[in-house]
């Protein structure tokens, strides 16, 4: 399967998962829920700031912030419970995939991500749906802002 559609570091990410055995890809995932950084405290005081992904079996909130340069930067920014490990997981893999790219290059992301990382068999239709989901909701919110 290629990568070359996907921006390096996401493309890195996905050769990781697709290099996996798919015990080890639900493994590697689990490492990227662990990896979700908390949220910062300007968000964590104030959560009507974020946006519910309701497509998620978990509850999973997410923002982002696009920084006022040339390339309009973006920074992605995701809360969801530790018992959540798939949604986390998930969250996890968006956010160091996509996390300080241009919004441009975010919107060019094809939206096949989720399958892309071989996890189609492992994980139910529904928790699927959810990182599409996640993946939907941060380009509308690129493109509701105006910075594409």
């Amino acid at each position: 399967m290629t990568t070359s559609a996907l921006p390096q570091q996401l493309a890195e990410i996905v050769e990781d998962f697709q290099a996996l055995s798919e015990p080890d890809r639900l493994q590697l995932l689990l490492e990227f829920s662990r990896g979700l950084p908390p949220l910062p405290e300007r968000l964590t005081d104030h959560p009507e700031l974020l946006e519910q992904v309701v497509e998620c079996q978990s509850p999973l909130f997410l923002t982002l912030d696009i920084a006022d340069d040339t390339e309009k930067s973006v920074s992605l920014f995701f809360s969801a419970p530790q018992e959540a490990p798939t949604t986390r997981g998930f969250a996890g893999v968006l956010r160091e995939g996509l996390d300080g790219l241009p919004a441009a290059e975010i919107l060019a992301v094809p939206d096949d991500v989720p399958e892309r990382l071989g996890l189609t068999r492992a994980i139910t239709p529904l928790r699927m749906r959810g990182m599409a989901a996640m993946l939907g909701r941060i380009k509308r919110k690129i493109r509701e802002s105006g910075a594409a």
